[in-house]
């Protein structure tokens, strides 16, 4: 799936089950998820790949994450749900499971069941085979609502221990390099942006407030990042709050945009338009639900949601965004002490 192609259109139309049918609608802000639900293999999960969503249909991607398998392993239902597709595809065996508006989708592999058969969460539906996918054994774990691929891991990660493998050395390369260029992109922000001078230094009544009342936990710049466990860019601000205390927008503005990200969880992005002569974008992260949505206009102060835990995070917080005419900035120099 790294490179697509006439056939790996051919496959996407298949396993989606749309090549005859109309389009379906984008994907929820907040899917909705099968309960219970579960990792596809049993014990510690090593993870050898992430999800990397294409941009596009046809583009290049990661449609799914790739487990860590041994060559006939049993594959497990990761929910309820009924079979649409169990054979071979494109050179590689199929299963596809369909959750109500959701798929799940496992190569490569020998199925165990058939068409039309009924499954319970945690039920052999077929065995790891060998396949050319990985360069060692894997498990190819996909999740899609309509044409919209999502992240599988908000399935597993809250049932089973997840462990991220070493990769490739040119990944590992990569990864490094990422990581350079967002430690020069810090210290380029950190030079290029003035010093705080307090609330004043934009126009009276036009400055930013603070998105919820607790006290600063993480700052903007680099960290070492407390579940990655890899040095990268805190590219925003931390809030401590409890769950559930209400996000105030930080200025008027437009709500542009609503998502749910794996690192991120349920966030939220307002454009502001020009503020002190710079056009301002926020994002609020994490959170436990929002109350307004894409193309609603909210004043300065207004309720957007609640402060959550959702994504990548290791307690209730607000993780705030600001974008200076399009660049990240840090969010502390444009609010008030």
């Amino acid at each position: 799936m790294r490179d697509p192609s006439r056939l790996m259109l051919v496959l996407t139309a298949l396993l989606a089950g749309l090549a005859l049918a109309p389009a379906s609608p984008p994907a929820a802000a907040q899917p909705l998820l099968p309960t219970p639900s579960r990792w596809p293999l049993d014990g510690v999960i090593h993870q050898v790949r992430d999800f990397e969503p294409p941009p596009a249909p046809w583009a290049r991607g990661h449609r799914g994450i790739d487990l860590a398998a041994e060559v006939g392993q049993p594959v497990l239902a990761a929910a309820d749900g009924t079979i649409t597709f169990a054979g071979p595809l494109a050179g590689r065996g199929v299963v596809v499971v369909e959750h109500g508006r959701l798929r799940t989708t496992y190569e490569p592999v020998s199925p165990a069941v058939h068409v039309g058969s009924s499954v319970r969460i945690g039920q052999r539906i077929a065995t790891v085979s060998a396949g050319a996918h990985c360069t060692r054994p894997c498990l190819h774990w996909g999740l899609l609502e309509g044409r919209s691929y999502l992240d599988p891991t908000i399935l597993g990660r809250k049932t089973s221990q997840i462990r991220l493998l070493s990769r490739s050395s040119r990944e590992v390369a990569e990864e490094r390099a990422a990581l350079r260029a967002a430690a020069a992109e810090a210290a380029r922000l950190a030079a290029a942006e003035p010093v705080p001078t307090g609330f004043v230094a934009l126009p009276a009544g036009s400055g930013l407030m603070h998105p919820v009342p607790g006290p600063v936990t993480s700052g903007f710049g680099m960290r070492f990042h407390p579940i990655l466990k890899v040095w990268k860019l805190h590219d925003g601000t931390d809030f401590k709050a409890a769950c559930g205390t209400p996000v105030v927008a930080t200025a008027s503005g437009r709500v542009s945009r609503s998502s749910f990200s794996r690192g991120y969880g349920h966030r939220l992005f307002v454009d502001h338009g020009r503020i002190g002569g710079r056009v301002v974008t926020t994002a609020y992260n994490h959170a436990q639900r929002y109350v307004v949505a894409p193309g609603q206009t909210v004043r300065r102060g207004q309720l957007l949601g609640y402060v959550g835990s959702t994504g990548y995070s290791t307690g209730c917080h607000l993780h705030l965004m600001v974008w200076l005419d399009g660049q990240l900035s840090n969010p502390m120099t444009w609010l008030p002490p």
